[in-house]
């Protein structure tokens, strides 16, 4: 076998975790089960072989002593002035391990790669499908009431998924099973629909509360009325009290966004003035102007 330092393309002070990284790099590009090319599985077991080796501390220090080869063979340099009863043996390799895997567990780096993985050497398992993640623009209307709404998937794919009334900006709808397939018969996996919400005409969302500013004329400002406001599921009436004040905010309770506990609409009412300003509307205000001014300020 080649120099293991060569086969994972590190250099010699590599720390553990370098030599984990370069090889999870190599398994997963050279799986027999990801990579069809036949000589994938010649390099996925250099690189196994490689990884033995160098991930474990004794047989690593004794490869960089020169005192065992690349498949963790001892080098025997000649015998002489050895020692009686040594038996041929190299000075140091009296408790030395060759032939076992001792510190090997390569299970973690595969649960990794292939949520299921398989032992070097051993049998291929069933491997869970890897997740799908995507996002969908709603409208509040579609949150409100359940709706279902169609999201195209970066496979191609394209589904209808009803919005849960609870939902909030930013949150997942997780979908088991709608992932990718899973490998030799494995689970798949499941699908991630990130719910972001589309900028309303009327309505400014404030967490689980909605916010509307609303127009109302003068004299229902002055003499009090009955109103009109809408919601994001149907129009409610809403009293507004005899000198109301422009920019004062009145509360509808549970009239925000719905779910277990709904939020409420604060109304913020806007005094507007007639487009067309009539000489007699003139007239009055410079009487209010002359005696009876106040200052708003």
């Amino acid at each position: 076998m080649r120099n293991p330092y060569d086969v994972l393309a590190i250099t010699k002070n590599a720390s553990i975790a370098d030599i984990k990284k370069a090889y999870r790099r190599l398994a997963k590009a050279n799986h027999p089960d990801q990579n069809k090319d036949p000589k994938a599985k010649e390099r996925f077991n250099e690189a196994t072989q490689a990884y033995d080796l160098l991930s474990d501390e004794k047989k690593r220090g004794a490869f960089d002593r020169g005192e065992i080869d690349a498949e963790g063979k001892p080098k025997f340099h000649g015998f002489e002035g050895h020692p009686a009863g040594n038996h041929g043996r190299q000075p140091g390799f009296e408790n030395f391990d060759f032939g076992g895997t001792r510190g090997f567990d390569a299970s973690d780096i595969f649960a990794d790669l292939f949520s299921g993985g398989v032992r070097p050497g051993g049998k291929a398992r069933p491997a869970r499908g890897q997740d799908i993640e995507a996002s969908i623009q709603v409208s509040l209307e579609d949150v409100a009431r359940g709706n279902s709404v169609r999201v195209s998937l970066p496979t191609g794919r394209s589904l209808d998924i009803k919005i849960p009334r609870e939902i909030d900006e930013g949150k997942q709808i997780r979908l088991k099973g709608q992932g990718q397939p899973g490998t030799l018969n494995g689970p798949a996996g499941d699908l991630l629909i990130a719910v972001h919400f589309n900028k309303h005409p009327q309505f400014v969302r404030d967490g689980r509360d909605l916010r509307l500013e609303l127009p109302i004329a003068l004299y229902e400002a002055v003499l009090g009325a009955e109103i009109e406001v809408p919601t994001l599921e149907a129009p409610v009436r809403m009293k507004v009290p005899p000198g109301a004040h422009h920019g004062k905010p009145m509360r509808l309770r549970g009239k925000g966004m719905p779910g277990a506990t709904p939020g409420d609409l604060y109304v913020t009412l806007k005094i507007v003035l007639p487009r067309e300003i009539r000489p007699e509307f003139t007239a009055e205000m410079q009487k209010w102007r002359d005696n009876a001014p106040y200052n708003p300020r």
